[in-house]
């Protein structure tokens, strides 16, 4: 398979340097069978060891390798380089986080939030541990969808409210707390939706939709906010309604 030059412009940063971000530009060999990812291991391996990202699985799977793209959040192991069809490829930290060393970005806000949202299973019987939880193929398809989510960050870091309200839940917590309130066998939905609806929960969101164009799975946080404002307020005038009703 042919091969030919491109340029990777990189996001360089040292914090123990002091300083801001800075661009690096490195030349290398490209085949239209390669991924971000690969470029951005070429360089590691034969070019420049000090460059600092974050992969793992290399199959779409484990949302470690998410960048900044050319402008748009994106997984390196899942955008072919020829289909940029450009000679330079900006690679960035992901927008709206903390950059620890290049394109390594601190995720500790988003796993404080996630953690907020009780992204477990709650039962107020797990003293018996001999009972079984049933559950059927169509129960499982009320939450398919949004169990997909595999924290990659994408929505994140294209959420506008997000950059302007960094207090935001924001939409991967909040589509993860969507799954297991659908979750047949869970009884904790009155605590999640009491997370959510508040000014820092999904009333926050103004509906533009980038969270679900980026998303890779196709998980439509989205559509998952919009779904949870319906059920907050449900919440609320059934307890308007019904004092001490959950």
């Amino acid at each position: 398979m042919a091969e030919r030059e491109i340029v990777f412009r990189v996001t360089r940063y040292r914090p123990t340097a002091g300083g801001r971000p800075t661009f690096q530009d490195y030349r290398i060999p490209v085949r239209d069978d390669m991924v971000v990812l690969d470029g951005l291991n070429y360089i590691k391996d034969h070019v420049d060891p000090s460059l600092t990202f974050r992969w793992s699985c290399r199959m779409g799977i484990c949302g470690s390798c998410g960048a900044n793209v050319d402008g748009r959040p994106r997984l390196t192991c899942g955008t072919y380089i020829r289909d940029l069809g450009k000679r330079i490829v900006k690679v960035e930290p992901l927008s709206n986080f903390p950059i620890l060393k290049d394109l390594v970005v601190d995720f500790d806000d988003f796993l404080n939030k996630l953690a907020s949202v009780k992204p477990h299973i709650i039962r107020k019987d797990w003293g018996d541990w001999t009972k079984e939880y049933t559950q059927y193929p169509e129960d499982l398809e009320a939450y398919r969808q949004q169990s997909l989510c595999i924290n990659c960050m994408l929505c994140y870091a294209a959420c506008p409210v997000v950059g302007a309200s960094p207090e935001f839940v924001g939409p991967a917590a909040s589509a993860l707390a969507l799954r297991y309130i659908r979750d047949t066998r869970d009884e904790g939905a009155a605590e999640r939706l009491a997370r959510l609806n508040t000014k820092t929960g999904v009333w926050e969101c103004t509906f533009v939709g980038e969270c679900s164009v980026v998303c890779p799975k196709d998980v439509d946080p989205a559509g998952a906010i919009q779904t949870l404002k319906f059920l907050a307020t449900q919440r609320h005038m059934r307890r308007l309604l019904m004092p001490g009703a959950r």
